[in-house]
């Protein structure tokens, strides 16, 4: 399996969500709830339109069968609102275009985030991307490793600073000018 790296450039955010709204709705919003919740993607596959109709977002996670809960904040509301509107609250948030009520699958999602990011000219793109892109700038708003940690369910601070890059670009910042 592939490194993937977050997006640590607002710009490029922005042009990642304009790439993916021209393709599709559906695929700008998976982009949007993943950067903006930090959830895993076969957790947000799993979402019906029934769980974003309140104030956070409450999953069980495959991976950690933890419950988790994400607050939906004014921005995330009005793009959720915008984009269920006219839909079924037993959908899937990110349904499949194969007929029956089913999701996209993890293989789907892979693509669309990958395909994107290489329109872009980004190798190192994946749907982990949109959890790392979340903790990434989770990181720099808060700088609070304790409370990311705790909400992505690390073992420990070393674990999330490095799931987020954040020692690499320290690393690499000490040697920019080092040298003997």
């Amino acid at each position: 399996m592939n490194t993937v790296q977050p997006i640590k450039d607002r710009q490029t955010i922005e042009k990642f969500k304009t790439c993916l709204l021209k393709r599709s709705y559906r695929d700008y919003m998976l982009f949007v709830l993943g950067i903006n919740t930090g959830f895993r993607i076969a957790d947000m596959l799993k979402l019906q339109v029934k769980q974003v109709l309140n104030s956070h977002i409450t999953i069980r996670e495959d991976k950690t069968n933890k419950e988790k809960r994400a607050l939906i904040n004014t921005h995330l509301r009005q793009e959720l609102d915008k984009y269920t509107q006219g839909m079924e609250p037993e959908e899937y948030l990110f349904q499949s275009r194969k007929g029956e009520n089913r999701p996209i699958t993890r293989i789907q999602a892979y693509r669309v985030i990958n395909e994107a990011g290489r329109s872009l000219g980004l190798e190192e793109v994946g749907t982990h991307t949109l959890r790392k892109t979340f903790g990434y700038w989770h990181y720099r708003r808060h700088k609070d490793v304790a409370l990311l940690q705790n909400l992505f369910n690390h073992s420990a601070p070393s674990v999330t600073l490095r799931y987020i890059g954040i020692n690499q670009d320290m690393m690499d910042e000490t040697m920019k000018e080092f040298f003997l």
